[in-house]
């Protein structure tokens, strides 16, 4: 079940409508999703995808997207603090960030602007059964640890839109660990 924070104002929300509510006012779309059938760690793409294939294909068909993967980053991965640190940084897509957590967990971070247009920082703790989307352009960063566990099925239009842009902010520097 996700879990937002708002460091800056030492505020925690762990209503899921509450969170889902605060992050619909920014654009972001969560919500929960079910497996159709039980699956397993051993699972192929192809078996993890088709058991949520109840959900995801009405929501690809419904917004346009092309294609669905399933990444499976945990502690062994090959280079795994590489790939921590080259999401630890702001950046935006020239697409829609996509993801759907089968199992683990992963830290959003978001700069958003709140109604004064001041600077919001938020992160969500997305953990298995959380579906979120992200609208191309807004800035973020994504932390793997503590746990450094994530399975989760990413949604593209165009995996070419899916590259980083760095935004070269270092606001992400004041608020990583």
């Amino acid at each position: 079940m996700a879990i937002l924070s708002i460091p800056d104002q030492n505020k925690t929300l762990t209503d899921f409508n509450d969170i889902k509510n605060l992050l619909n006012t920014h654009g972001i779309y969560l919500t929960k999703w079910e497996a159709n059938k039980p699956i397993s760690d051993s699972d192929s793409q192809e078996t993890i995808i088709e058991a949520y294939s109840h959900e995801l294909k009405p929501f690809m068909e419904k917004n346009g997207y092309q294609t669905a993967d399933v990444i499976n980053v945990h502690k062994d991965t090959p280079n795994i603090e590489t790939i921590r640190a080259k999401f630890l940084k702001e950046h935006t897509h020239s697409e829609d960030e996509v993801r759907f957590f089968v199992d683990g967990e992963g830290l959003f971070w978001f700069h958003l602007k709140d109604e004064a247009d001041k600077d919001l920082i938020i992160n969500v703790l997305c953990q298995k059964g959380d579906f979120m989307s992200v609208p191309k352009g807004y800035k973020h960063w994504f932390d793997l640890a503590p746990k450094y566990h994530v399975k989760a099925i990413r949604i593209f239009t165009n995996i070419e839109g899916w590259v980083a842009n760095y935004t070269e902010s270092k606001i992400d520097e004041r608020y990583n660990p």
